[in-house]
């Protein structure tokens, strides 16, 4: 991606603007989650919903990719994926990378 590391301190400038501080990569697809899932809750979320909730920000990143589809809401509102592709990079550096292209795009473009 042309000029990465620029982009991703803007990214990390918006955020700090946002909520006072840079998130770090959990808080950031837990931000993300929240966004896609489109509400709040009336309660704090739980273990599991927080769990969720980055998973949905996970799918939603590589499905800019292609790794996954969306394939629509649930009663409650939820969002489901389908994984079309395997991500094929192993490395954690690698991965974290990958996700921060996608985070760029989702908070830029």
């Amino acid at each position: 991606m042309e000029n990465f590391a620029q982009k991703w301190i803007e990214v990390e400038h918006k955020l700090h603007e946002r909520f006072g501080k840079v998130p770090d990569m959990e808080g950031i697809l837990f931000l993300i989650g929240v966004n896609e899932l489109g509400r709040f809750p009336r309660n704090k979320y739980t273990k599991e919903q927080k769990q969720d909730l980055m998973h949905i920000a996970v799918c939603t990143l590589l499905s800019q990719l292609g790794y996954y589809v969306f394939d629509g809401v649930d009663e409650e509102g939820w969002p489901h994926f389908t994984e079309v592709d395997r991500v094929a990079i192993t490395g954690i550096k690698e991965q974290e990378h990958m996700l921060k292209e996608c985070m760029v795009r989702y908070f830029l473009e």
